[in-house]
């Protein structure tokens, strides 16, 4: 696009959040967003004509996909609702995808630099705990709650989807529960930690995140007993094991009812309307790409390229240096994603000098879905606003430490010309390496990660290997293959990862592997 370039800049932003869990409180994600929505727009401090106006001028709707209620075009009967459907240039439903907040925000700034719209709207809910309520009550679908084509039968959950067919399925792992884990135990063992000392780690640093969400009005736990490093890292029957090394208090917490909105436009367009200046957050840039989609096919598990890359190039996109970022907020659905954040830049995991969150995490504060880091950016924009920082950045993470996008924000303008005009990392990392498959694994062999998942009883269910052949080093997955084997996989003073034992089909199910520690004529 020719001509001058318009500067972008967050003028409003808004959450809300409805505590109650009562049946006759349920209130469905589209209401809570349009009240998100009208406190954004309040929160620009225009007076309530110069308000209506601003909502007129909404003319870009970006929404984050919810999990709760699958309605047929949410953007469109956001549009509606607003009165803006018949002016509306740019609407669109994000992917399933905690990175989505970062990806929409990211493009909408753009959009807005580029002339293309005049207001964008970024918006996104849940009201997951109402809805599990509901479905306990045997009210599905909620009263009074938009009607579906079809009738929701069931609350969702992403822990219980369907893992489909491929490798993974074929060997029940695929889920978040289960592959986090995967990363946490092999950067344990890569950095030669011992299995008490990553729990102390990991309780110390939600602990902190808890102490984070217990002063914002906004988490789901707020007014509530505060967690504690030890409540947290302790195995109880309250605070079972989920997935090794994570017990529940290390897993985000999803069921909650909260929405939050963003509002952009520029700031010729914000002055004509008389937005004051002490409201201006700048974006300064962002970029995101991913790692395989197949969680097997990565190059390690001790390291995440899709987020060392996207801090790197989000960071150099936006003419700053990791030393000039003052505020972070990492997601932080389980320990190991802040973790690999704070590794690469060279902060301390459990003292870190500067904020690495500023909600609490998706335990503390709430998972809320995909739209957690929207809630990210509108609390960055609120501590900018205050002088907390000059600088921000936040890192929006998806699928199984799938999918990235980074955003760095500022109380002052872009030191570098105009808004950049695209992402500069590709879609995907593709020229990393990762071992290779081997679908029929027979032999010795080393395990390069595990975990093991717990029935609701505490007791050890499954493990989960992935392994390495000694004869060819080639990469395969596994399930364990005796009960040995699964109770050496729980052990807490012996590091699993680099034994060896010996892999080889299962033949009671087709294309399933087991891995013994035993010898090998066990299996």
């Amino acid at each position: 696009m020719s001509g001058k370039r318009a500067t972008p800049i967050v003028v409003g932003v808004g959450d809300f959040k409805n505590r109650s869990t009562k049946v006759e409180d349920a209130i469905e994600p589209l209401t809570l967003m349009l009240r998100a929505i009208n406190l954004a727009i309040r929160d620009t401090g225009l007076k309530v004509s110069e308000q209506k106006r601003l909502r007129a001028a909404i003319d870009s709707i970006d929404v984050v996909r919810s999990w709760t209620w699958p309605y047929p075009d949410l953007p469109g009967l956001l549009a509606e609702k607003l009165l803006v459907d018949s002016t509306i240039k740019h609407k669109s439903l994000s992917a399933h995808a905690g990175s989505q907040p970062g990806k929409l925000f990211d493009e909408a700034a753009r959009r807005v630099a580029q002339g293309e719209c005049k207001v964008a709207l970024l918006i996104g809910g849940e009201a997951l705990a109402s809805l599990t309520a509901c479905a306990k009550a045997g009210k599905l679908p909620p009263p009074g709650w938009t009607r579906l084509e079809e009738d929701v039968k069931g609350v969702f959950s992403p822990t219980a989807r369907d893992l489909g067919t491929n490798l993974g399925a074929i060997h029940s792992i695929g889920a978040p529960i289960h592959v986090y884990p995967l990363y946490e135990n092999g950067f344990r063992a890569h950095r030669g930690q011992s299995i008490q000392e990553n729990d102390c780690e990991s309780g110390k640093l939600y602990g902190d995140f808890a102490k984070v969400a217990e002063k914002n009005p906004y988490a789901w736990s707020y007014g509530q007993p505060t967690e504690t490093a030890e409540s947290i890292s302790k195995v109880t029957k309250r605070n079972r094991m989920i997935c090794f090394p994570y017990p529940l208090l290390m897993n985000a917490f999803n069921t909650v009812n909260i929405a939050g909105a963003c509002l952009l436009t520029s700031t010729e367009h914000a002055r004509q309307i008389g937005i004051p200046e002490s409201k201006w957050i700048y974006p300064l840039g962002g970029a995101g790409t991913s790692d395989s989609a197949n969680f097997w096919e990565r190059p390690n598990y001790y390291s995440a390229p899709c987020i060392s890359r996207s801090i790197d190039a989000a960071l150099d996109v936006s003419g700053l240096t990791k030393d000039e970022i003052d505020l972070h907020d990492f997601y932080s659905c389980f320990p190991i994603v802040p973790k690999l954040a704070c590794n690469h830049l060279g902060l301390s995991i459990t003292d870190p000098q500067k904020p690495i969150t500023l909600l609490g995490g998706l335990t503390s504060f709430g998972g809320a879905g995909n739209n957690y880091s929207m809630h990210s950016l509108t609390e960055m924009v609120r501590q900018l606003r205050k002088g907390a920082g000059r600088n921000g950045l936040v890192l929006a993470n998806g699928g199984v430490i799938t999918y990235q996008h980074i955003i760095c924000l500022s109380s002052s303008p872009r030191r570098n010309g105009p808004y950049p005009d695209k992402n500069p990392l590709p879609a995907h990392v593709e020229d990393v390496t990762a071992p290779e498959i081997e679908l029929s694994p027979d032999g010795e062999a080393t395990i390069e990660t595990y975990t093991v998942e717990f029935d609701r009883d505490g007791a050890p269910l499954r493990g989960y290997i992935i392994g390495r052949l000694t004869k060819s080093g080639h990469r395969f997955l596994a399930n364990h293959g005796d009960a040995r084997t699964l109770t050496e996989l729980t052990s807490r003073t012996k590091e699993p990862i680099g034994r060896k034992g010996w892999v080889k089909g299962d033949p009671e199910k087709k294309g399933r592997n087991l891995f013994t520690l035993e010898e090998r004529a066990s299996l």
